[in-house]
C-alpha cells in the first residue's frame, strides 16, 4: 500500500464553482476579493474600499446577499449580484444527538459530500471541521479512514463550515450599520448594531481528512478564520489535528501557528503501524522529534497526543509507562487525551473497559502528565471521533464528462 507523503502528493483535482459562471468570494482573501472588482471593471480605488466593505459584510455579518450590504449603493449592488456570490454548502442531512452535539452531511457543488460537527459544552463550543472528501491514511479505528480520497477540500469549503455553523448557532451580530457615504439614505439608520455572545469558540481541524495534505487550502481558511477583521477567532482557540505527517509540521506551526494534536494511539512501531499506517513511512521518533522541534510549543500551549483507548491492543501499564517515557525523553510540552474508541459497523476493536482507561490515564497523571479522559459525544448520532463517513465517492472520468457537459447545456 502506497502512503502519501511530500514526495508523492495527493492530487485530487479542480473544484467546480459553486453558482455556475459567478464567482464565489467565500474562501477568498480581500486582496484576491480586491483584484475580481478590478478585472470586472471597478478602478483600484473604489475596488480596495468595496473589497473591504464585502469582507465585513461576509465574515463579520455573516451575509449571503449583497442587498443586504447596505453601506454599498443600491445601484451598485445588482452588479455585484450579477458576477459573484456568497457561497455555502449544501445541508443534506442535520441532526442532534441526545446530548446536544449536532452533526451535518454536507454536499460541495460538485455533489461529493463530507460532515461537520459542532459540540457544546459549559464552558465553550467546538466545532470540528472536515478538510477532505474522504481520507487517505486507513488508520484501521477510523470509519473515514475505511473511505477513499475523493479531493481536497477547497479554502472556501472550509471556511463555509465555519459559516455554516454561525448561520445554524444564530449567532452572527445582530443590528444594522450607519451607511457610509455614497449610499442611498434610505438605507442609512441609526446604529443598533450590536455583537452577541459566541457559541462557536473553537475550531478543530479533526474531520474528515488529514489537513497536512491539503496544507495551502487549510491555511487559507485558517488565515480568514483568524483575521481580525472577521471572524476573529485567536489562534489559540484552534487546533490542527495531523497524523503524523512530519515534512509538514514545522511549516504549520511557522505559517498557520494554532495549536498541535497529534494522533498517536500507541507507542511501539508494531501497534501503530497497524493502527496508523503513515508509521510506516514516519516512524514514532521522528514525529516526536517533529513535535519537539513544533514552533510556538511551550508549557502555555502544549502538544495534544490523542489516544484511543483499544481493548488488549494499545492499553496496558507497559503502554502508559512507555508513552510517559517518551514524552520525557523529548522533553515534551504535552498532555494526553484518552479516546474511548467509538464503535461503528465493521470495526475490527473494542473499547477497553473503563476500569483499564482510568487506570491508564492514572499512571499518566502520577508522572505529572495532565491524562484526561474524553468523553464520548454525538454516538447515538455517529458524530464521535472515528465516526465520520459519508456515502462520497470517486467520479469515473465518464462521471466527469457527463457532468461537464450538463453544466454547459445548462449555461447554453
Amino acid at each position: 500500500m502506497q502512503i502519501p507523503g511530500h514526495i508523492d502528493p495527493v492530487t485530487t483535482g479542480t473544484v467546480p464553482l459553486r453558482g455556475g459562471n459567478r464567482i464565489d468570494l467565500v474562501g477568498l482573501t480581500r486582496d484576491a476579493i480586491r483584484a475580481q472588482l478590478v478585472e470586472a471593471g471597478l478602478d483600484a480605488k473604489a475596488a480596495k474600499l468595496r473589497a473591504k466593505q464585502i469582507w465585513h459584510w461576509i465574515y463579520h455579518r455573516g451575509v449571503t446577499d449583497f442587498e443586504a450590504m447596505t453601506d454599498i449603493a443600491k445601484s451598485m449592488r445588482p452588479w455585484l449580484t450579477d458576477r459573484y456570490i456568497i457561497g455555502r454548502p449544501t445541508v443534506r442531512e442535520a441532526q442532534v444527538s441526545n446530548d446536544g452535539t449536532r452533526k451535518w452531511l454536507l454536499a460541495a457543488a460538485d455533489g461529493q459530500e463530507y460532515e461537520m460537527v459542532f459540540i457544546p459544552d459549559a464552558d465553550r463550543g467546538t466545532l470540528c471541521v472536515s478538510s477532505q472528501v474522504g481520507c487517505t491514511l486507513n488508520c484501521r479505528f477510523c470509519h473515514t479512514g475505511t473511505m477513499r480520497l475523493v479531493r481536497n477540500l477547497a479554502a472556501g469549503e472550509i471556511v463555509g463550515q465555519v459559516l455554516l455553523a454561525r448561520d445554524a448557532l444564530g449567532e452572527w451580530p445582530k443590528g444594522t450599520m450607519a451607511s457610509a457615504p455614497d449610499a442611498d439614505d434610505e438605507d442609512d439608520e441609526a446604529g443598533h448594531y450590536t455583537a452577541d455572545g459566541r457559541m462557536l469558540t473553537n475550531i478543530v481541524m479533526m474531520g474528515m481528512g488529514e489537513p497536512l495534505y491539503n496544507f495551502d487550502e487549510v491555511k487559507g481558511a485558517l488565515k480568514i478564520v483568524m483575521d481580525g477583521d472577521g471572524l476573529a477567532l485567536s489562534k489559540r482557540r484552534i487546533t490542527l489535528s495531523t497524523s503524523g505527517v512530519v515534512p509538514m509540521m514545522a511549516r504549520a506551526g511557522e505559517e498557520i501557528g494554532v495549536n498541535l494534536a497529534v494522533s498517536l494511539h500507541a507507542v511501539n512501531k508494531e501497534i501503530r503501524d497497524e493502527i496508523v499506517p503513515l508509521n510506516r513511512k514516519y516512524g514514532i521518533e521522528e514525529l516526536l522529534q517533529a513535535c519537539a522541534d513544533y514552533p510556538g510549543a511551550n508549557n502555555a500551549r502544549r502538544i495534544t497526543f490523542e489516544y484511543v483507548m483499544l481493548k488488549d491492543k494499545n492499553d496496558s501499564d507497559e503502554d502508559a509507562r512507555e508513552l510517559v517515557r517518551l514524552i520525557k525523553q523529548y522533553k515534551l510540552p504535552a498532555k494526553v487525551n484518552l479516546i474511548p474508541f467509538n464503535p461503528w459497523p465493521g470495526a475490527p476493536y473494542e473499547c477497553s473497559t473503563p476500569e483499564r482507561v482510568r487506570r491508564f490515564s492514572n499512571l499518566i497523571f502520577e508522572a505529572g502528565i495532565s491524562a484526561p479522559i474524553r468523553t464520548p459525544r454525538g454516538r447515538d448520532i455517529m458524530a464521535a471521533c472515528g465516526q465520520l463517513k459519508s456515502a462520497a465517492t470517486k467520479p469515473t472520468r465518464a462521471e466527469l464528462d457527463r457532468i461537464a457537459e450538463e453544466k454547459q447545456a445548462a449555461l447554453g
